[in-house]
């Protein structure tokens, strides 16, 4: 990616700027430096059976996240944990670190 310094208008930019779009804006929460990426040559087959699969647990990782940081107490314990490190820049990246290894590849809990 090329580190760019942007003009007032795409200061706050995220992702792309129309569905049409291969050019990706990105911000750094912590730096502030803005920096931008183009997707070349894209994939055009279908995806495999194990992307496919991935890509299932991956939305389920996710479900079970949200679901805990709405509640309260856990919430609250994960915070705790969250700001005792520096790896991790959002809650919900060191939720999606901690609740991952508990899911098997087929997305189905194994642990706690």
């Amino acid at each position: 990616m090329a580190e760019i310094k942007p003009m007032a208008l795409i200061e706050s930019m995220r992702k792309k700027v129309c569905m049409h779009s291969d050019v990706y804006f990105r911000t750094n929460r912590q730096t502030g430096k803005t920096t931008t990426g183009k997707l070349c040559y894209p994939s055009t087959k279908a995806p495999s059976a194990a992307q496919t699969k991935a890509k299932e647990r991956f939305a389920k990782v996710v479900a079970a996240v949200r679901t805990i940081l709405t509640d309260p107490t856990e919430k609250a314990k994960l915070e705790a944990e969250y700001k005792s490190q520096t790896k991790y820049g959002s809650l919900f990246g060191y939720a999606m670190h901690k609740l991952s290894p508990n899911y098997d590849s087929d997305g189905n809990v194994i642990g706690n």
